[in-house]
C-alpha cells in the first residue's frame, strides 16, 4: 500500500536528520550514507508493497528537505552531480529503444499538430493554472510557458507505458514513445536557441544589478544595510551567527546563514543580482577570505572590506585596494561611533575642495566615520571616500555619507565659503 511508502520515507528522513544533527555520520561518509539510505528506503518499501518505492523516496526527500538539516547543501550538490550522470545515462538507454521505423512514424502531419498543441496550448495552460494567484507577472508566466521542455520523467514514463500498451496490442501504441521523444527533443532545441531572444522580448532579463552582499551581521553592518535598502539596493546579510541574523531579520533585512570558510555561495540563485561585496565582520581573516573567494562572482561593481588596525598606519601606496570607507576606521572605531551616534547622514558635496574640507573636519572628531561617496540622480553608485584626491573627480549631485555625530554650527560656518552644506539624517 502507498501508506507504507509514506511512513517508511518519513521515518527514515527523520532518523537521518537526527543522525546528522548529533554528528553521528563522519563527514567523508555523508553523501554515501545518504545515498545508501535512499536505496534502502526504495527497496524496503517495494518489498512491503509493490510500486511503493518511488512514493517512499519522494516523501523522504520532502520531509528531509523541510527539516533544519545540517550540511544539507553538501548533500544537494552531490545530488545534482549524481542527477546529471544518471539522467544522461537514462536518456541514452531510452533513446536506444527507438529505431528508424519509429522515427518514420513522426512524418505524419498529425504528430506535428500534436507537438504544436502541446507547446503552444497545453503547456501555457498548465503554467497559468499552476501559477494562479502566485503574484507573477504576465510576461514571467509567458516566459515559463515557453521555457518548459519536457524531460526525463515524461520520457521514462512514455517508454514504460508505451511498451506495455504495445505488448497488449493497443491501437497506435507504437506512436507513444517516439512522440514523447519528439516533444522532448523539439522543445529543448527550440527553447535553447530562442531563450535569450524571448527573454529580452518579454523583458524578463536582469538588465541592471541592484544587490549588495554584506558579510557580517553586527550593528555596523545592520545600520549600513538599512541605509542602502532605503536607497533602492537589495541587501543580503550573510553571517554564521543565528542570534546576529535574527536581530538583523527583525529590522526587516534579508539574511542568510552561512559560513564563508565551509560553504559555497557561488551557486546560490538568489544572489544572481549582487553587484557589490562588502566584508564587515570583526575578523580580519574572514574579511580577507570572503573578498578573495567571492570577488570575481559578486564584485562586478566593487569588492570592499574593513581595513585592519595595522593597515591604518600604512602609506597610501601600501593601502589595500579593497579597503572600505575612509581608511581611517577599523571595526573597533566604527563600533564605538555607532554606540554613541547610531545615525547615518548625507551631506551635499559641491567641489573637490569642499569634500577635502569635510573630511578634514571629520578627522578632528572621533565620533564620525565617513562611509561612502554617492552620486547620480537616478541609480546611486557606491564609491570609496577618496584617500588621495589626485584622480578623484567631482560629479553633479554628489553626497558624502557618514555615520555618527551631526555637523555642528561652528563646523557648518567653516564650510560657508563652499556653500551651506545640506545635511539630512537617515533614521
Amino acid at each position: 500500500m502507498t501508506i507504507n511508502g509514506v511512513v517508511i520515507g518519513a521515518l527514515t528522513a527523520y532518523g537521518l536528520y537526527q543522525m546528522l544533527k548529533r554528528d553521528l555520520i563522519p563527514h567523508f561518509l555523508l553523501n554515501v550514507f545518504t545515498l545508501a539510505s535512499v536505496l534502502m528506503v526504495f527497496v524496503l518499501s517495494d518489498l512491503m508493497a509493490a510500486e511503493s518505492g518511488l512514493v517512499a523516496v519522494v516523501v523522504m526527500g520532502v520531509v528531509f528537505g523541510n527539516l533544519d538539516t545540517p550540511r544539507l547543501k553538501e548533500i544537494l550538490f552531490f545530488k545534482e552531480s549524481l542527477s546529471v550522470l544518471l539522467i544522461s545515462m537514462l536518456f541514452i538507454i531510452l533513446a536506444a529503444n527507438i529505431d528508424i521505423e519509429d522515427i518514420q512514424l513522426l512524418l505524419d502531419w498529425r504528430c506535428w499538430a500534436l507537438f504544436t498543441i502541446v507547446v503552444f496550448v497545453l503547456r501555457p495552460i498548465t503554467v497559468f493554472v499552476s501559477t494562479w494567484k502566485s503574484g507573477m507577472k504576465l510576461n514571467e508566466k509567458l516566459f515559463i510557458s515557453w521555457m518548459g521542455p519536457r524531460g526525463i520523467v515524461a520520457a521514462g514514463i512514455a517508454s514504460l507505458f508505451g511498451l506495455q500498451l504495445l505488448n497488449k496490442g493497443e491501437p497506435y501504441a507504437e506512436y507513444v514513445t517516439p512522440l514523447v521523444f519528439m516533444i522532448v527533443l523539439g522543445t529543448v532545441l527550440i527553447n535553447a536557441t530562442t531563450a535569450k531572444l524571448i527573454a529580452k522580448w518579454l523583458k524578463v532579463t536582469q538588465e541592471n544589478l541592484t544587490g549588495v552582499l554584506i558579510v557580517g551581521a553586527n550593528p555596523v553592518a545592520v545600520i549600513i544595510s538599512q541605509y542602502l535598502k532605503e536607497r533602492g539596493y537589495r541587501v543580503v546579510i550573510a553571517d554564521n551567527s543565528v542570534n546576529n541574523l535574527e536581530k538583523a531579520k527583525q529590522e526587516g533585512l534579508e539574511v542568510m546563514q552561512t559560513n564563508v570558510f565551509t560553504e559555497d555561495l557561488s551557486d546560490d540563485l538568489e544572489l544572481v543580482d549582487i553587484e557589490y561585496l562588502i566584508a564587515l565582520t570583526s575578523s580580519e581573516e574572514v574579511n580577507e577570505y570572503a573578498i578573495k573567494k567571492y570577488s570575481k562572482i559578486f564584485g562586478e561593481k566593487g569588492v570592499f572590506r574593513l581595513i585592519t588596525p595595522s593597515e591604518m598606519r600604512l602609506d597610501y601606496d601600501a593601502l589595500p585596494k579593497q579597503g572600505i570607507f575612509s581608511y581611517q576606521d577599523d571595526f573597533i572605531n566604527l563600533s564605538e561611533v555607532i554606540r554613541d551616534y547610531p545615525n547615518i547622514y548625507e551631506v551635499d558635496i559641491h567641489s573637490k575642495a569642499h569634500l577635502r574640507e569635510l573630511l578634514k573636519i571629520m578627522q578632528h572628531n572621533q565620533r564620525r566615520a565617513p562611509l561612502f561617496v554617492m552620486n547620480g540622480k537616478g541609480k546611486l553608485k557606491l564609491q570609496l571616500v577618496p584617500y588621495h584626491f589626485d584622480e578623484w573627480r567631482h560629479e553633479e549631485d554628489m553626497k558624502l555619507i557618514y555615520l555618527g555625530k551631526p555637523l555642528e554650527q561652528e563646523e557648518i560656518a567653516t564650510l560657508q565659503s563652499f556653500k551651506t552644506p545640506v545635511q539630512s539624517v537617515i533614521e
